[in-house]
């Protein structure tokens, strides 16, 4: 019996776990998901600093038509220790100069004029505190600044950095072994001889792997023979998942079904109603994920899209393992048969705040350019046969 679509998921997502941290240079660790909390060890600023290039000023100081001497100036690294901001006087200040004692505020230089290089003239009055950046005003010493879980992006490394952290706790990225099967496949660059098919699903799960954060193993092609898939297996059950294509139907040449249970393989589930990707199985042998693809290239890759993205988007430790579901409205009526999830290749469009779902073409799961063209999947439930044209239904970027 068939697991229901989103069954079949909480299954996956039930078995699969983060996999161990590791320390990587922080040069390395864009688009990684952090393994440890992260807290401040010291003030961000550090100091009081001006935000502008200008004159450090006394509140009192600060009224328009007011003329005062330059005692000092300070740049961007300089040392304050011995430089007062006395009653009366200003002191020139660049960006990000730590502001001197008696500092009450920073006049930008527009807002100035030099009479000459010992006198400034007030053009405009301002207030206290202006244009100072406070010491730990960002962030301040101890607290908690990134939790477990959160994808590096470069604000988070600017930050970290920023921090004193040359190194960080990230998961590691899984190792995904990807094996096809079949008696006519032939690998890219081979020119196909009569009933010879490239294969082509080896590549596109290669790069789907890579995309989700995973770190892709080709194994290659096992023809139609138990020994030899056994041998492909083996090989593959030495990764943090195994992923393989094709025969999981019932054809009288597909042994994979077998094979796997030969090899210690648990299984959970072996078909979904889902269309396209009916004949898609998940097992496990100990902890590690095994996934039985169908071979049609487009199912292939909704089906990874599907349950295998979520799976390793959980070893990587991230909290946002799915895909963010969105409501759009169809532009055309959808037929289909009731009983199965239907993932329609569809293009999406905002419409002045209006998110707006075209079929991207023919859904035949035998043409590829319908998933070359969409930029999106709407979800159509299984219990539904009918959608009207400005009905909303669920559906999520690809």
């Amino acid at each position: 019996m068939a697991e229901t679509f989103q069954h079949a998921r909480d299954l996956i997502l039930a078995r699969v776990a983060p996999l161990e941290a590791e320390e990587i240079d922080l040069f390395e660790a864009v688009d990684r998901c952090l393994a440890q909390e992260v807290f401040a060890s010291y003030d961000l600023p550090l100091w009081d600093n001006s935000a502008m290039d200008g004159y450090a000023l006394r509140a009192a100081d600060a009224q328009e038509g007011t003329v005062l001497p330059i005692i000092a100036t300070l740049a961007a690294g300089a040392n304050p220790a011995g430089v007062e901001v006395t009653p009366g006087t200003a002191v020139r200040i660049l960006t990000g100069a730590p502001t001197p004692k008696g500092c009450e505020l920073v006049i930008p230089y527009e807002e100035t004029a030099e009479l000459d290089n010992q006198q400034v003239k007030i053009l405009k009055t301002q207030v206290s505190g202006a244009h100072i950046r406070y010491q730990g005003e960002d962030i301040r010493i101890g607290s908690l600044v990134l939790g477990a879980g959160v994808i590096l992006r470069p604000i988070e490394i600017n930050l970290l950095a920023a921090l004193g952290q040359a190194h960080v706790m990230v998961y590691r990225r899984p190792r995904v072994a990807i094996l096809s099967t079949g008696d006519e496949l032939v690998e890219p660059g081979t020119i196909p001889g009569p009933g010879q098919i490239i294969n082509s699903n080896g590549l596109a799960l290669s790069a789907a792997v890579r995309q989700a954060g995973g770190l892709p193993i080709l194994l290659g092609i096992a023809k139609d023979n138990p020994k030899i898939l056994r041998e492909k297996l083996d090989q593959g059950l030495a990764a943090d998942m195994l992923i393989t294509s094709a025969g999981v139907s019932a054809g009288d040449r597909d042994f994979v079904r077998e094979v796997l249970t030969d090899v210690g393989i648990e299984q959970i589930f072996w078909k979904v109603d889902v269309k396209p990707g009916r004949p898609t199985a998940f097992g496990l042998r100990g902890t590690t994920p095994v996934f039985s693809l169908p071979g049609n290239p487009v199912s292939a890759l909704l089906t990874f899209e599907e349950f295998v993205r979520p799976a390793l988007r959980k070893m990587q430790g991230d909290k946002q393992i799915l895909r963010p579901l969105r409501l759009a409205r169809l532009t055309s009526d959808i037929r289909k048969k009731a009983g199965r999830t239907n993932l329609l290749r569809v293009i999406l469009v905002d419409q002045q705040g209006q998110l707006t779902a075209t079929s991207a073409g023919d859904q035949n799961t035998g043409i590829t350019s319908t998933l070359l063209h969409a930029n999106g999947l709407a979800i159509l439930p299984a219990e539904k046969d009918f959608f009207a044209a400005g009905e909303q239904v669920e559906v999520h970027d690809i």
